[in-house]
């Protein structure tokens, strides 16, 4: 199961983490996925989906 929001399509990002030391490592920034149940073309549907999709209203969330 991939780590991607299906509305946004907003997925992990990668990049550095850079210490006092100037030590560096890679790592990953992961998306805030939920699950939820929403309409999707008139289906209720499980879905993942990131906050930033839930807190715009692009998900209408099923009752």
């Amino acid at each position: 199961m991939a780590l991607k929001c299906e509305f946004c399509g907003k997925a992990p990002r990668f990049g550095n983490v850079i210490s006092h030391a100037n030590n560096t490592r890679r790592r990953r920034w992961n998306p805030n996925l939920k699950r939820v149940h929403a309409v999707v073309a008139g289906v209720r549907k499980q879905v993942r989906v990131c906050t930033a999709c839930i807190r715009a209203g692009k998900v209408k969330k099923a009752a």
